[in-house]
């Protein structure tokens, strides 16, 4: 007798056959409500509730998970399986597989969960590339160098197994005593948005999920106070903090967002509905999903306020739009899965969020039948022998260090320059200061390193990172390098202060190695947590400064930091000043290679350096009012403005013409210009456009960047340039709080930095006022 059998039906959920929308929809009807707000949540295994906190009030919210008892239900998303302590990437990625396996052999629908690391200035994990931080990005003003990077950390964690990045930070600077300062991408949204979205586009193009944070508002907290309410309307909202998301989502594609920490004249980001749900989704049209920063959800209750406990915090964010609770379970437990049984909290809230969580991992292809959940890095290898894996994946190749040396050699300004860089063979340099010989004086506090590796003090650093004093060595081998701390970054003690004075009146030239910790939460001068109360150098530094110029011998300031600083007497009187912000593990050779020449700097001020340590707000973009006034005792000029950087040539630029200089409302302009470096070296000039409004219907800035272009010119090289600006990059938000282009004057500022103008362009719109939304053009072309 035959014996009958029957080929296995698949699921329709597991059938990539079917449309997304079909098998998300079957696969939510064939769960229970556990089942459904387990997709919800991720878990934090091997975090700490012990303090050594790396996100905001860890020990307080941080628990012992039960996978045992979580697992059957299933698991939303995995927590930082790489950026929780050191592991080799190989043996993390062996970890990581075996954990997949056993979620979803443990869930009656074998979904795996979404891992998600951290990315901001490199992948966090040990052994990965420390690139530059955000504030470097900003600085290179290249979207392509910064999409280049951003697609290599995209693949190394792609490699190990991770979905989810959670960068780019694309809050615009408001206040740089702000700690994150390091952490974001600089003062002007047309900036933060360009920069970021092309970090977006990188990071998509490896696979990986890119999420933008925090949205919105995070920046703006009252005296840059991290974690604090912001004060501010919805036009500055409109007009300067969302402009970068929007670019982002756009053009870069971004498939997540975080909700920011602060609250919002009285709304909290993660209970805003309006922001979350009405703009984000209906407005602009997300599809995406929106995930909480570290315990943002919780923090409805115990920060804010707004929630009676922390089932009602987990209804009021669902309600605004909020879908996944990260890090771990807190407020979507057992109590919140209660809620919806009984009634009390709305299962179409679950299922609503459900559905964008779902669809996410069926486009990563987790919930296809023949998903497989080993990683790339461990395919070729089909070993479970730790002993054979360890060393086995390289998150520093050198492929990864050319493009980590790039983004750093681009990032380097040079503010000051009275003829004594590039140096010329000198005999004996004193290299003084608390950065001089110092690993982690490139690195910001998310660099694996100083994020988490501070926690493992027995455990080797992972990567290389020469210090300014090696880099110095090689760059200039002729030279006899004495190194004096001189000070600490941020002590009293001054007890170093005569060495350092004795070996500055025996060099050929000083350089002052000075700038910042980074940290969290008070562990350093910069990074999340480390506001600071004026933007005077950390500890003595300022007074270590003062005494090398009091020695008379040619001085060159070389500052690694997170964060803009006033520099009193050497604005003036340093014979140069070289700006890096944390340019990553090559960073130091970056600063070496422009002290010697090797490198033309070409690197660009994201953020104003301050004259004065206060004088808050610094931001170049600003109403009149906001600058010098007879009846103020207080300037707030800037020592060095937004856009501002030397080069060793010089540039002329000339032969400014406009095609016609009247357009309607809907209309574009197009100016023509000649760059000519008139030097007799390589350098390249960064021409920026801004938009000047003389008269409008609310305040606006005295200006705004509303486009860029580096422009690399050979010696005697000159270039014919064409830029096409849309009437649409004049617009700004009414009185009705709708997006508008009012007809009047303008004029189009082609400069070499904020406070530079070249050449002007005066030109008129005609017609009526017309209002513009989401779709608008967003970029001037050039040519």
């Amino acid at each position: 007798m035959a014996v009958e059998t029957t080929t296995p039906v698949t699921p329709v959920w597991n059938d990539p056959a079917h449309d997304t929308d079909t098998r998300v929809t079957a696969l939510i009807e064939a769960m229970t409500v556990e089942e459904k707000i387990a997709q919800l949540f991720g878990v934090w295994v091997g975090a700490s509730a012990e303090g050594g906190e790396v996100a905001p009030h860890q020990h307080d919210m941080e628990e012992a998970v039960d996978l045992d008892a979580l697992l059957p239900a299933g698991l939303g998303q995995l927590t930082r399986p790489f950026g929780t302590a050191p592991v080799d990437p190989a043996l993390g990625a062996l970890s990581l597989l075996r954990t997949q396996r056993r979620i979803m052999a443990a869930n009656r629908f074998g979904i795996p969960a979404l891992a998600h690391e951290e990315c901001l200035a490199g992948f966090a994990a040990w052994g990965a590339t420390a690139y530059p931080v955000p504030l470097s990005w900003g600085a290179t003003f290249d979207p392509d160098l910064i999409r280049r990077m951003a697609a290599a950390i995209g693949r190394d964690m792609r490699e190990v197994g991770i979905h989810q990045g959670l960068a780019p930070v694309l809050d615009v600077v408001r206040d740089t005593r702000w700690g994150r300062v390091e952490e974001t991408i600089g003062e002007d949204p047309y900036l933060v948005g360009t920069i970021g979205t092309a970090y977006v586009q990188g990071l998509e193009s490896a696979g990986i999920v890119a999420t933008l944070k925090h949205f919105a508002g995070y920046s703006a907290s009252r005296a840059g106070r991290n974690l604090a309410p912001v004060s501010m309307g919805p036009r500055e909202r409109a007009d300067v903090l969302l402009p970068p998301f929007e670019m982002a989502l756009r053009e870069g594609g971004a498939r997540s967002v975080m909700h920011a920490y602060t609250d919002t004249d009285g709304i909290p980001s993660a209970a805003d509905e309006e922001l979350l749900t009405g703009l984000l989704r209906e407005t602009w049209g997300f599809t995406g999903t929106v995930v909480a920063d570290y315990f943002g959800i919780a923090f409805l209750k115990t920060l804010h306020g707004v929630a009676a406990d922390f089932t009602d915090a987990a209804a009021t964010a669902l309600r605004a739009g909020v879908d996944v609770e990260l890090p771990s379970v807190k407020t979507f437990g057992p109590a919140l899965v209660q809620a919806v049984t009984e009634g009390t909290v709305p299962e179409e809230l679950v299922d609503r969020a459900l559905r964008r969580v779902l669809a996410q991992k069926a486009e990563l292809g987790l919930l296809d039948a023949d998903f497989d959940p080993v990683p790339p890095a461990l395919r070729e290898h089909g070993t479970d022998d730790t002993v054979a894996l360890r060393g086995t994946v390289d998150l520093d190749s050198p492929e990864n260090r050319e493009l980590a040396a790039r983004a750093a050699d681009e990032a380097v300004i040079l503010l000051a320059n009275n003829g004594v860089l590039p140096l010329t063979a000198p005999r004996r340099i004193a290299l003084i200061g608390p950065q001089a010989d110092e690993p982690t004086a490139v690195l910001g506090c998310y660099s694996f390193p100083l994020h988490v590796g501070v926690h493992h003090p027995d455990v080797p650093v992972g990567i290389e990172l020469p210090t300014l004093r090696e880099a110095l060595v090689r760059e200039f081998p002729g030279a006899e390098i004495v190194t004096v701390r001189g000070a600490d970054v941020d002590t009293a003690d001054t007890s170093g202060f005569d060495q350092a004075v004795r070996v500055a009146r025996d060099a050929d030239v000083v350089v002052a190695a000075l700038g910042d910790r980074a940290g969290l939460f008070g562990r350093g001068t910069s990074g999340e947590g480390c506001d600071a109360e004026s933007l005077a150098l950390p500890g003595v530094q300022q007074a270590l400064l003062d005494r090398l110029l009091d020695t008379g011998t040619p001085l060159v300031v070389a500052l690694l930091a997170g964060r803009p600083y006033a520099l009193g007497r050497a604005v003036t009187e340093a014979d140069a000043i070289v700006q890096s912000f944390f340019p990553g593990a090559e960073g130091t050779g970056a600063v070496a290679r422009v002290l010697s020449g090797a490198v033309n700097p070409s690197g660009r001020l994201p953020v104003s350096v301050p004259a004065g340590s206060g004088g808050q707000p610094s931001t170049y973009l600003a109403a009149p009012l906001a600058g010098r006034s007879d009846v103020s005792a207080v300037d707030p000029t800037a020592a060095f403005a937004f856009g501002h950087g030397l080069s060793y040539t010089s540039f002329d630029w000339s032969d400014l013409v406009v095609a016609a200089e009247e357009t309607t409302t809907d209309g574009e302009f197009t100016l023509s210009f000649t760059v000519r470096n008139t030097g007799d070296r390589h350098g390249t000039e960064v021409v920026q456009l801004y938009l000047h409004d003389p008269v409008a219907s609310v305040v606006q800035p005295v200006q705004r960047l509303v486009g860029y272009r580096r422009v690399p010119l050979g010696p005697g090289e000159a270039r014919r340039l064409s830029v096409t600006v849309p009437a649409d990059l004049a617009s700004f938000t009414g009185r009705d709080g709708r997006r508008v282009v009012e007809p009047g004057e303008l004029e189009l500022r082609l400069s070499a930095a904020s406070d530079a103008p070249r050449l002007t362009a005066r030109v008129r719109l005609t017609g009526p006022a017309r209002h513009v939304d989401h779709t608008r053009r967003l970029h001037a072309d050039f040519r």
